[in-house]
């Protein structure tokens, strides 16, 4: 075990405190509960990155020559700081059970016990561990290659080129790894997408049914997402059983990525078939644009089939086959492409019909479906012959869109729940506001944004590094905890976490959008004949289910 005293001889205890403390302060609550393992692995990387920065800001003060503390002036000062922070960790473990339960408990989930302490504590030693190790090999590299520059040239320059070197080494290895695993990644998302063409269930048996053999639409090509949207949704009976009066099915028109070469190809393939299927004859015609695996939430589209009696159409066009995190990094603007071609496409067309006789018309999107939806509808561009109405729910933070609402809003208004105007045009929901109530009537226009006060991928801020996210200068919302604060540097990490567990809350928290919440949006924005509330109270009874299913199985 010989290797091992070297690095224990070199670790600075300043720049260890200054982890520790990094460690202390990630056991503070943010958006998202997280598990003892995960609350493990955010504490060790985060000391890891105190003890860095620190050991930064140490070649800082060397190099610029400036006076250190030595002997006992030194020791008396590392004492006080081992102090302050022995005292702050003791407080926050002390009080980081009653933190992450007070969250849980706002969420329903199952509570924290004191043995997840030692799971934290061993999680977060073995992260930091290792990175500690990571760093150390690093060292070690960069003083071999700076012994090998000091055989033929001054010590400065050796110095100099030395940290050159390593870091175009490092980038070049961790570039070729990473691209590694974007393209195992890829590969495997393809893959799995020829695979449910090569296993497609049989073709929908009617021909007023996208895929079906009178379709324009390949059913093999159409891809699992797109399969299941078209055959999931209630039927007439279905629809008719809840609301008493004869429906009609639904029309879902959905395009898979392989259906066609180009957005634009997929776009003109969409609106032929809505036009065979005689869509523009229903009441209702929603364009929604799809997740970035094309997934449509059952539990948006259900709801909205119920209210308008199945006199409604619906249609999305995919562009990825990548889980959502992915496709925001590789194909963002394939997915902006996409939504503009279906939205121009189909608008265009539609603008053609007699006002009297055409569909009332809304756009649609989940995540990333709202961003990409937004980014396609150009208020400008539909001025002269506007849309009736959107529904956008949990729009990713970078939305410009939502971004502009958010900055429009009334003073006096939470940031989580703003109010835009005087509420005739912009209207905010929640899953404790349904966007129901304003000063106003509805206008002409129509657009409603649903959004979790809990949801990271909406109220996360790229500049928490630095300063506090407006929403946490606020009092806290009904489910963010009270004992949430704002800290330098560790808030960003612990947003960026909650990005990645949004995912696993329960429904109507987080990223997790259910049925029940979607229905008073819709009921606002597409304003269905003869409906009222005791409607919509039956209706979320008959979909009291979880967010990811839909209305049909209740």
């Amino acid at each position: 075990m010989r290797w091992i005293r070297p690095l224990i001889a070199g670790v600075s205890l300043p720049c260890l405190l200054l982890g520790l403390l990094f460690f202390a302060a990630s056991l503070t609550p943010s958006l998202i509960p997280r598990e003892p393992m995960v609350q493990g692995l955010l504490g060790g990387i985060l000391v890891a990155l105190g003890y860095l920065l620190g050991r930064v800001l140490e070649l800082i003060w060397q190099a610029a020559d400036l006076p250190r503390m030595r002997g006992r002036l030194a020791l008396v000062g590392n004492i006080v700081f081992a102090a302050l922070v022995a005292g702050f960790s003791i407080w926050t473990l002390t009080f980081s059970f009653e933190w992450q339960n007070e969250l849980r408990a706002k969420m329903g989930m199952e509570l924290a016990d004191a043995k997840h302490l030692a799971q934290i504590l061993l999680a977060g030693t073995g992260t930091f561990a290792l990175f500690f190790l990571i760093g150390a090999l690093v060292a070690a590299l960069f003083r071999w290659v700076r012994d090998r520059f000091y055989r033929f040239m001054p010590p400065r320059r050796a110095n100099v080129l030395g940290v050159v070197t390593v870091a175009l080494l490092l980038f070049v290895v961790t570039r070729d790894g990473i691209f590694d695993r974007v393209v195992t990644g890829l590969d495997e998302s393809f893959e799995a997408a020829q695979m449910l063409f090569d296993i497609a269930p049989d073709l929908p048996e009617s021909p007023d049914q996208a895929g079906s053999e009178a379709s324009l639409i390949d059913w093999a090509a159409m891809g699992q997402p797109g399969r299941d949207f078209v055959l999931d949704g209630p039927d007439a009976d279905a629809i008719s059983a809840f609301t008493g009066k004869p429906a009609l099915d639904p029309i879902r028109v959905y395009v898979g990525r392989a259906n066609g070469e180009s957005p634009q190809e997929r776009a003109e393939l969409a609106l032929a078939e809505l036009i065979r299927l005689r869509a523009f004859d229903r009441e209702v015609l929603i364009v929604t644009s799809p997740t970035g695996t094309g997934w449509m939430d059952p539990g948006s589209h259900d709801p909205v089939e119920y209210m308008h009696n199945g006199d409604i159409a619906t249609v999305s066009a995919q562009y990825s086959y990548l889980q959502s995190p992915l496709a925001l990094v590789l194909e963002t603007r394939t997915g902006l492409n996409q939504a503009t071609a279906l939205l121009d496409v189909v608008h265009s067309y539609w603008r053609t019909l007699p006002k009297d006789r055409r569909p009332r018309f809304y756009v649609h999107g989940l995540s990333l479906g709202a961003w990409s939806s937004m980014y396609a509808t150009n208020l400008f561009r539909l001025a002269d012959d506007p849309i009736d109405g959107a529904f956008w729910t949990g729009p990713p933070f970078p939305s410009r869109f939502w971004q502009q609402a958010q900055n429009a809003r009334e003073p006096s208004s939470p940031w989580v729940l703003p109010i835009i105007g005087d509420g005739s045009f912009v209207r905010f929901a929640s899953h404790f506001s349904d966007a129901s109530q304003a000063i106003a009537d509805w206008g002409e226009m129509r657009i409603v944004f649903l959004q979790y006060s809990s949801d990271p991928i909406v109220f996360y801020d790229p500049s928490s590094l630095w300063r506090a996210p407006p929403w946490m200068n606020e009092p806290p919302a009904e489910d963010v905890s009270k004992h949430l604060v704002f800290i330098p540097v560790v808030t960003q990490f612990q947003l960026a976490l909650d990005m990645a567990l949004s995912f696993g809350t329960p429904p109507g928290h987080g990223h997790a959008y259910f049925a029940q919440d979607y229905i008073s949006p819709w009921v606002e924005v597409t304003a269905p004949a003869d409906w009222n509330a005791t409607d919509t109270k039956r209706l979320k009874a008959h979909c009291d289910i979880g967010y990811q299913l839909g209305c049909q199985n209740r």
